[in-house]
């Protein structure tokens, strides 16, 4: 089972994307520490395993007088696009847990609504949709492709780095 899994830092000024390595994550904690290493303003982790779900991880510098200092614990958010995926991948499971501990619960029925298709419980998506609207995808365009049945994850990630303005980057580091 094969991941990819990259910090994708900066601001709307500029992005830069690092592939990382989440071999020694046990929990979403390891992974925000991943990105406490970079100082940069906006941090996000992406995850896409096996063509099954994707991640998306957002955890902002709060800001000091100094520059961006320590991290906003609150400001930690999570989107998983599969929450079926959890049953099957470690990986998955690992954010599915972690948002069962940040307040996290799989989207109930209104928020799923909007002229798309029902979807059953366990594969409906989890998390906070809102994650990238400040950045200009609002909720229930990121839950629709999460849903949409011809979207792969990557697809899904791909759609997010073209709003935010990071495609270019990320398709240099994905190859």
């Amino acid at each position: 089972m094969s991941h990819f899994a990259c910090a994708v830092l900066g601001d709307r000024g500029g992005w830069r994307i690092t592939e990382l390595t989440l071999d020694d994550c046990e929990s979403v904690d390891d992974a925000v520490d991943l990105l406490r290493d970079f100082d940069e303003p906006i941090r996000f982790l992406f995850v896409e395993q096996d063509d099954e779900y994707a991640v998306l991880l957002r955890c902002d510098s709060a800001a000091s007088p100094g520059g961006y200092g320590a991290l906003d614990e609150e400001a930690v958010r999570v989107f998983l696009s599969n929450g079926h995926a959890a049953d099957d991948y470690p990986m998955a499971a690992l954010f599915a847990d972690g948002l069962d501990e940040i307040g996290g619960d799989p989207l109930d029925d209104d928020e799923l609504a909007e002229g798309m298709s029902t979807v059953s419980h366990d594969a409906a998506p989890f998390g906070d949709p809102d994650l990238v609207e400040d950045l200009g995808m609002k909720g229930p365009e990121l839950i629709e492709l999460a849903l949409h049945e011809s979207t792969l994850p990557m697809d899904l990630i791909e759609s997010v780095c073209e709003r935010i303005g990071c495609l270019d980057e990320f398709e240099a580091v994905r190859g």
